[in-house]
Order: C-alpha cells, then structure tokens, then sequence
C-alpha cells in the first residue's frame, strides 16, 4: 500500500469521479483508476460501488476513508514539523470568481509568492455559486466568494472588503445626464448582468422587485469584461461592482449613474473548509490575503 494511492483513494472518495480526481492530481483518468484497483485487491474489499455513471463510497470504503484522511493529516503535521525552519514548499490550490480573480488576487499572489517562492500555486476560476462545492469537494484550499455575508457550520468565513456595485452606461446613455434618477426612469431600459443564480444577480433582481419595475429587458452574461465592453458600446445598463469599471470611468467610456440598490452589502470572503488542517502554506496564504485586502479597504475608506 503506498501513500500515492491513499491520497488517490482520499481524492476521489470526496469528488466520486474519477475524471475530477485525476484533473485535480495532475494524473490521467487511467492512472486513478488502476490505483483505486490496485488498492481494492490488496484489502480484499470494494471500496466503491459503480452505479451507472456514479461513483459511491461502500461502507467499507466509508470505513476505510476515516483512517486514511487521519493518517495522512499526521503525515501532513509530520512534514511541516520536520521543515519548520525551512523553506516552505508544496501546492496550494486557490479558486475565486473572474472579478476576484482579475482584480483583487494579483496583489495576494505577488506578495505570496516573493515570501514563498518554492510554493507551486494553483488557480482554478469557478463561477460564485459553484465556489463553495469545491471546499467539500477537496478540489480547491481557500476560495474567495463575492457575496452576501455567508454563514455555514461547515465552511471558515473571513470577509475581508466590502465591495460596492454601481450601475454604469455609455456617456451618452439618456440617464447618463440625469443628476437624480428614480427607480421607475428604468423602465423599458436594457440591464446588462450576470446570469440568474450568481448571489448579487439575484440581490439586483430583488430590488427591482420590490419596486413593482417588470418592463426589463436582461441581457445575461458570464463574463464580467463582456457586460463591460457592452455597456461602453452603448447596449445597455450594466450591473457591475465599482472596481471592474475604475479605469473606463476615468477614462470617460463608462459613467456611473447616481443610483444605488438600497441594502446591498457584498463582500469579497475567504473561505476554506473548518476541518482542513491549515498547513504552515495554507497560513502563510491566508496572512497574505488578510495583510493586502485589508490595506485595499483602507485605501478606500481613506
């Protein structure tokens, strides 16, 4: 029994797919499955059951994925004791959003890596509402969520800035003249947003709600720079957080528009699974996050 094939056998047992678990392992999809074969033969048992196209755990794989994650947890503490004063090295794997990622991590992983040099860091883009999964899945470390303050027994929560989202328009939209805009001028207008399930699609879709305005047409995107470009060509109205339009609005292709969704409170939050043993890479990432966010909100508080 060989500890590659525990960590194989720990990877699949919390994505019960085998193709994930090789993607996240950098393995191919074969190799996982010889290994998890290999591994059956030797105890005698099967650990999973292959139901169609789902992977489930047996109750001796149940039985057995108990004392493989403790054993390879002590491995883990073993590991860092051994290197306490040394060099740190390994891979962190950090997933967030495409605004997150394009505009609020580069600083972090500047700062991480020139502390670190020897940590091999792996980013995954993940749309919000999948974020989350990728914790209990075991694909991803730390995520970062932009979201309303989340609260869950089973995730750690940091927020760390609040962001605030803005409506923007071509300079020469109608409502880009107005010094004073009501909820009932959008009527008719075209809202450039996110597609329906994303947390602050959904906070936007409320307001108006409440409101009584139906008469909105939506153009849905998954890309933060396409609601962007569109709005700059005069499409519509888009629906984005302050920071995504910071140069186009100094540059004069993009005006805010002075109206704001009434208690909308976002906040860009590191999270990562409350059992995870937080390795001495795993801290150090996430003093980095705290120590660069944390100067971004002073910055815009200053």
């Amino acid at each position: 029994m060989e500890l590659r094939q525990l960590n194989t056998f720990r990877t699949v047992a919390s994505t019960l797919n085998f193709s994930r678990a090789a993607e996240v392992l950098n393995y191919v999809p074969s190799n996982v499955t010889m290994q998890i074969k290999a591994l059956e033969e030797e105890l005698g048992v099967r650990l999973f059951d292959r139901l169609g196209k789902q992977l489930v755990l047996t109750t001796a794989g149940k039985r057995f994925l108990t004392h493989v994650q403790g054993v390879l947890t002590k491995l883990d503490e073993a590991r860092s004791v051994v290197h306490d004063n040394e060099i740190l090295s390994g891979t962190l794997t950090i997933s967030a959003n495409e605004v997150i990622c394009a505009y609020r991590l580069p600083a972090v992983f500047q700062l991480f890596r020139s502390q670190h040099p020897g940590v091999r860091l792996i980013f995954r883009s993940v749309p919000n509402q999948q974020l989350k999964q990728t914790l209990f899945e075991g694909t991803a470390d730390v995520v970062f969520m932009l979201d309303e303050p989340i609260r869950s027994t089973g995730l750690a929560v940091e927020p760390l800035l609040e962001e605030t989202f803005r409506l923007f328009a071509a300079p020469d939209h109608p409502l880009a003249k107005l010094t004073v805009i009501q909820l009932e001028d959008f009527h008719g207008e075209v809202f450039l947003t996110n597609e329906k399930g994303c947390p602050y699609r959904t906070m936007f879709d409320r307001a108006f709600e409440k409101g009584g305005i139906d008469s909105i047409t939506y153009l849905e995107f998954q890309s933060a720079e396409a609601i962007k470009q569109c709005a700059i060509s005069g499409i519509g109205i888009a629906f984005l957080p302050e920071i995504v339009a910071e140069a186009e609005v100094e540059r004069g292709e993009l005006v805010a528009l002075p109206w704001q969704i009434p208690d909308l409170h976002v906040y860009t939050q590191m999270v990562w699974h409350k059992d995870k043993w937080l390795s001495p890479i795993m801290l150090s990432f996430i003093e980095a996050a705290r120590e660069v966010l944390a100067l971004e909100e002073e910055n815009k508080t200053a």
